[in-house]
């Protein structure tokens, strides 16, 4: 089954069409925002260390806005691969006292129930990932669905947004801190790599690209 042919059956699959603004605005689907921090780029063998995730709503002049940030300090799963060169650059410290991480699926499961109620709050039918170089946060997330064998996840399987190819093609520019400097946004490259920061920021930015595209005329549905 092709990606596009599973995507056609999964919307098909989901009774009723969106009505809502936000619900027509990506096809039924909620953007969140995830990032997430961990114990090297292996998403099969290395640690899932923080995870934050923040979905994005639509006030009545059809503008996104990032609402509540969720965000979780993970204990590294049984056998995980651990870095000394990722908690060198992230600053993460395992023992540290008031680090109070919890269990992989208590963190995903809490986040899953706010983000199914943001996506019905929405009047939306799934959420979808956004992030910044989003296959790398969604290959993680997926990877500890599957390890904890947790059921209903809300997110789409495999479709994300990535801002660093909106802010590519808006801005010229692909990290995120000079992505966000060249949108006006604050940065402090001192709260950088911070699971709730670089989310939070990457909200703002998101919202910033997908708001300047609607000011521009290029999605006018809102209006209609």
């Amino acid at each position: 089954m092709s990606e596009d042919h599973f995507d056609d059956e999964l919307e098909n699959s989901l009774p009723g069409k969106p009505r809502s603004p936000m619900g027509r605005r990506f096809r039924g689907f909620l953007p969140v925002v995830v990032d997430v921090e961990c114990g090297g780029f292996n998403c099969a063998t290395d640690a899932l260390l923080e995870i934050a995730a923040v979905p994005i709503a639509m006030d009545e002049q059809g503008l996104l806005y990032p609402q509540e940030t969720l965000f979780y300090r993970v204990e590294p799963f049984e056998g995980a691969n651990i870095e000394a060169a990722a908690l060198e650059f992230t600053g993460i410290k395992l023992d540290h006292p008031l680090r109070m991480a919890v269990p992989e699926s208590q963190a995903l499961g809490d986040i899953f129930r706010h983000v199914r109620k943001a996506v019905k709050s929405a009047g939306c039918k799934r959420a979808i990932l956004v992030g910044h170089n989003s296959s790398f946060d969604l290959g993680f997330l997926n990877a500890a669905i599957a390890r904890c064998d947790l059921k209903r996840n809300p997110f789409h399987p495999f479709s994300s947004f990535d801002t660093a190819t909106l802010a590519g093609l808006a801005y010229g520019q692909t990290v995120l801190a000079k992505a966000c400097q060249a949108a006006g946004i604050d940065f402090d490259g001192r709260e950088a790599h911070s699971a709730r920061y670089d989310t939070e920021k990457t909200a703002e930015l998101f919202c910033g690209i997908v708001n300047r595209w609607r000011e521009m005329g290029g999605w006018e549905e809102f209006d209609e």
